[in-house]
């Protein structure tokens, strides 16, 4: 049986996945499903099992670095309202995880909920950003989660509660295929003091992104007590070219996919900082890029 057959109203073929993400860089996907429900989406999964494809969830694809060959398999998009509402109720709100975190910030900002005002600015979804407990100004995505729903890559829809979740510094224990939904429980504040504190830190995220209309990805994590930025600055990268892939001048911890740029071209910088910052600093670097 066609993969697609009962699937045609949500899935696709060969859909290019560069548009999806930031460095606007790669191949195509052999299948692409944007499911509109709960049940196409365990549908699609357990057919994925059923013909021993891979399944892959994309977010924001802001630190997504598709292969120029494409993706074998299945690319899940959350894109619908089903995957991305936000609901208030006390002071826990339950978020989509197809949502924007930038989304979910401003709306428990605006209903006067804190915890979340210094991800002002991180780029993604809830999903992705649990997915690699995301954080900023000493703040963590995870810190606030107090339950998950995940869509297991079996298609089975389960519930992980406080006790069942860990979260470290960028990475968490909700490792299943998608994060359906998750509940934050956060603390009442004044609204208007608030939106000063997420504009702040949404000023501070955005001065040490490039500007302009670059297509640029994050490189490397910082290492504990050190910014990557400054070690590869440090080892005279700054600038840096392999292909058309450069690390920025103003900002070294990000790529700048220049034209005619290749994923191949990031791939090979990225090691060749890697080696470089190693080699002068002694330090490891590890890529903060997802590579498909």
């Amino acid at each position: 049986m066609e993969f697609t057959a009962g699937f045609e109203h949500f899935v696709r073929t060969d859909e290019a996945l560069a548009p999806y993400t930031w460095l606007k860089l790669g191949g195509s996907a052999e299948y692409f499903a944007e499911p509109t429900t709960i049940e196409e989406l365990a549908a699609a999964v357990k057919r994925c099992r059923e013909n021993e494809l891979p399944a892959r969830v994309l977010g924001g694809g802001a630190n997504l670095l598709v292969h120029d060959e494409g993706v074998p398999g299945l690319v899940i998009l959350l894109s619908h309202p089903t995957f991305s509402g936000i609901s208030i109720d006390g002071n826990r709100m339950t978020v989509g995880g197809g949502a924007k975190l930038s989304h979910a910030v401003s709306t428990a900002v605006g209903n006067g909920l804190a915890g979340l005002e210094a991800l002002a600015g991180i780029p993604g979804t809830i999903g992705g950003a649990l997915h690699g407990n995301a954080g900023a100004n000493g703040v963590d995505v995870g810190q606030r989660v107090v339950e998950a729903t995940v869509m297991t890559r079996s298609g089975e829809v389960q519930t992980r509660t406080a006790q069942d979740l860990q979260f470290t510094y960028r990475q968490s224990s909700l490792d299943e295929l998608a994060i359906l939904s998750a509940v934050f429980e956060l603390e009442p504040a004044d609204s208007p003091e608030l939106t000063r504190r997420m504009q702040k830190f949404w000023i501070v995220q955005k001065a040490a992104q490039p500007g302009g209309s670059e297509n640029f990805g994050y490189l490397f994590f910082d290492p504990p007590g050190i910014s990557a930025s400054s070690l590869i600055e440090q080892s005279g990268l700054k600038g840096t070219k392999v292909g058309g892939a450069e690390i920025c001048a103003e900002h070294a911890n990000f790529v700048i996919a220049g034209d005619g740029a290749t994923a191949n071209d990031v791939i090979r910088l990225a090691e060749l900082v890697q080696s470089r910052v190693k080699e002068v600093t002694g330090m490891d670097l590890k890529c903060q890029l997802t590579v498909w």
